[in-house]
């Protein structure tokens, strides 16, 4: 484990296998985890900065708390993992696989997901304002209380996911694939009724 409250410039974990460790309050940048594998590994308060997570795979990893500034997660995948409270500015999301796990609190803001897929994850109060979700996919997700205003959702694949907090008239939803109970959602929270 690092010591709490350090900075690692240009960690080289290309490639590696990490199972189990720890890490609070570390400020890695220019980390390369390319091609790793992380397995039970937990992040708490990190700050990553101009790192690649490129073609990584994560299972059961915790990533709590932590900020990711500038980093690209091309091809990154995250099964089962826990990344509540995070906050992701200028990253780059290029074909991410998210599967199950919980990122409810994150901040993803005006972040660019259109080739992005979440399956099973839990993103309750998750900030997507502005986020961009034209053809991303986001099956069975729960966005309970997400702030999802101004988000364009054109031709996302959103079917089983929890759509009741989301206002049609603050979303571009053109071209959207739904399923039949989310287009009674969405017709009640535009004031209609079906006779």
């Amino acid at each position: 484990m690092a010591a709490t409250g350090t900075t690692v410039t240009g960690q080289d974990w290309e490639a590696a296998r990490l199972t189990g460790e720890r890490y609070e309050q570390v400020t890695f940048v220019r980390a390369d985890l390319s091609e790793a594998v992380t397995e039970g590994v937990v992040f708490s308060g990190c700050t990553f900065r101009d790192s690649r997570f490129n073609a990584s795979g994560h299972t059961g990893a915790a990533f709590l708390n932590c900020t990711f500034t500038g980093c690209s997660f091309f091809d990154a995948t995250f099964t089962d993992c826990k990344l509540t409270g995070s906050v992701f500015d200028r990253c780059t999301f290029d074909l991410l696989s998210v599967e199950g796990g919980d990122w409810s609190f994150t901040g993803l803001a005006g972040a660019d997901l259109r080739r992005a897929s979440f399956t099973g994850a839990r993103l309750r109060e998750t900030d997507l304002i502005a986020a961009r979700l034209a053809g991303a996919k986001l099956n069975r997700v729960d966005l309970t209380g997400a702030e999802l205003r101004d988000a364009d959702f054109s031709g996302c694949d959103l079917r089983g996911s929890e759509l009741s907090g989301l206002n049609p008239l603050q979303v571009r939803l053109v071209g959207a694939i739904i399923d039949p109970g989310q287009a009674f959602v969405l017709v009640h929270a535009l004031g209609l009724e079906i006779r």
